[in-house]
């Protein structure tokens, strides 16, 4: 292969901009500018290893007001089974550098082989800092997209993704369908019960996070928990 063909072979840049952006958005945008890795998560990644990983939070504007996209793993899965999770995964060689632009390509294809969202309708306007998860040794990059040409999602290997679905930020939001999750483990951490399931683990803690800093946190019983099975 040439230079000019490695040059041709090269995918096209991310754009990321939070220009004309729904007002509602604006405070995701504005948080992503300045808030730090330890202002997430007690989870950061090791000075070395880790696997790059990366998530797109994409957000629309639904019937019911700004809304989430989320998918909800197979039961058939090894790890994480039946989990609610943002759209994501590994990253692949052909995404590029981890450090550059590697972790918003991932973003976008994973979300686009997940859920068959077409990646030309959502403008990412955001990265926040790289987390870890311990259990699966993932530094993942959660990628912040506005959705803002929405087209038909569903799972598109069922023995992947169980279901493809919104949940309004107001649910979200919402107290009564907020709690602390409680696994055996000594795991404790924000948990949702939105769209008929329980969203927890590093998800959950993004989306916490994400309310906080974005001021949409409402005030919530923390010492409200619901345990968490041993297997989960």
């Amino acid at each position: 292969m040439t230079s000019r063909d490695a040059r041709r072979a090269e995918p096209p840049p991310v754009r990321v901009s939070a220009e004309g952006l729904p007002g509602w958005l604006q405070p995701v945008a504005d948080a992503a500018g300045t808030v730090r890795a330890g202002q997430l998560s007690r989870f950061l990644p090791p000075p070395h290893g880790g696997r790059p990983a990366a998530v797109l939070v994409l957000f629309g504007a639904g019937p019911r007001g700004p809304e989430l996209l989320l998918l909800e793993r197979a039961t058939s899965l090894r790890a994480h089974a039946g989990q609610p999770s943002f759209p994501g995964g590994a990253l692949d060689p052909e995404d590029g550098d981890p450090a550059g632009q590697g972790p918003l390509r991932a973003a976008l294809r994973e979300a686009e082989e997940e859920t068959g969202l077409d990646p030309a309708g959502v403008r990412v306007f955001g990265v926040l800092p790289q987390l870890y998860i311990p259990v699966s040794d993932f530094t993942v990059t959660p990628v912040l997209g506005w959705w803002h040409t929405p087209t038909p999602v569903a799972p598109v290997d069922p023995a992947e993704t169980a279901r493809v679905f919104t949940v309004p930020v107001a649910e979200l939001a919402d107290p009564a369908r907020r709690a602390s999750a409680v696994h055996p483990s000594g795991y404790r951490g924000a948990c949702f019960q939105v769209a008929g399931t329980l969203v927890w683990g590093f998800t959950a803690g993004v989306i916490d996070r994400i309310l906080h800093f974005a001021g949409w946190e409402l005030p919530w019983d923390e010492e409200r928990e619901i345990p968490l099975d041993a297997g989960a």
